[in-house]
């Protein structure tokens, strides 16, 4: 049986540096596991419980739910937009995160990486993400970050793929996060 990893990124540009490090996750995911990248984060509306309602939830929201709710874990690449995180990646987490108590996110291991210009790679974001995707009911592996900082200039013309130590260092992440669901799962 295959581990599905349902990745989220947190920018919508199509050029985004987190997309590309999300590429290369799924292209460098270990062999038992499937790293998915969702399509769509730009089209879920802003969360609001008068739209969340049951048989009546909008199609974006409940597209991501569903594949929330399929995923035994979830990779989230975070940005940082004015040292905090993006409101695409925060507005995932608010809709995953219901019905409450029982969202999709609730007992699954959550992984939080990215990449920014600056010269910490994003990490304020990347915590406030931890936080936000905890209290939604994630299980997050603090231990296992990556931050990679410069990302303006170090992908400018090399894919993060291409890139031997990134590369090197997001299969890591994605391998302890399928180890992660492999031992709760043998538990």
């Amino acid at each position: 049986m295959s581990v599905r990893i349902l990745a989220l990124v947190g920018s919508l540009r199509a050029g985004s540096h987190n997309r590309q490090l999300a590429e290369a996750a799924v292209k460098l995911a270990p062999e038992g596991a499937e790293v998915e990248l969702f399509e769509g984060l730009a089209e879920v509306p802003f969360y609001n419980e008068d739209i969340d309602v049951e048989g009546d939830v909008p199609a974006a929201a409940a597209r991501l739910r569903t594949a929330a709710g399929s995923a035994d874990a979830f990779l989230l690449f975070s940005p940082e937009y004015n040292g905090t995180i993006p409101a695409v990646l925060k507005n995932a987490i608010d809709w995953l995160s219901r019905p409450y108590g029982a969202g999709a996110f609730t007992g699954k291991p959550v992984v939080v990486v990215g990449t920014a210009y600056g010269q910490f790679g994003g990490v304020w974001a990347q915590d406030e993400t931890r936080k936000a995707v905890g209290i939604a009911g994630g299980t997050v592996l603090e231990d296992v970050k990556l931050s990679v900082p410069g990302s303006v200039v170090r992908f400018a013309e090399t894919h993060p793929a291409d890139d031997a130590e990134v590369a090197a260092q997001i299969a890591e992440v994605v391998n302890r996060l399928h180890s992660h669901v492999g031992a709760v799962e043998v538990a």
